[in-house]
């Protein structure tokens, strides 16, 4: 009912920055809280950040000063630019969102996942 897309994902050299995306789109009467996820292998799966649609921001203390959240309410969207990557930042990527469908119902959409991986 949710269709969340993620984009933005690959290869980087430690220090350098990466721009991931995630549209939503469906059934969205209202679109809540965003963010991201992150898995790395052999690990559970964190929170990265999120950010309201009132704009209030959270940052896991690993990324904060290093790594932006934002969305474009008019597209659906939600951003997260990654500063300063370090090897400790690779993994699997998920965007989320929490979402009020037509109808009322609360729903969680997931994104597919996009890899980022930081080298040497």
């Amino acid at each position: 009912q949710v269709h969340l897309v993620e984009s933005g994902g690959g290869l980087v050299q430690a220090g350098g920055s990466l721009r991931l995306s995630c549209a939503a789109s469906g059934r969205i009467f209202s679109l809540n809280t965003m963010g991201w996820y992150r898995q790395a292998p052999g690990k559970q799966r964190e929170l990265v950040t999120s950010v309201t649609s009132g704009g209030s921001t959270y940052y896991a203390d690993s990324v904060r000063g290093r790594f932006t959240v934002s969305r474009d309410n008019a597209k659906n969207t939600v951003y997260l630019q990654m500063n300063g990557l370090k090897l400790e930042d690779a993994a699997i990527y998920y965007c989320y969102a929490e979402v009020t469908l037509h109808g009322g119902r609360a729903y969680t959409g997931w994104g597919q996942g996009t890899q980022v991986t930081v080298s040497t």
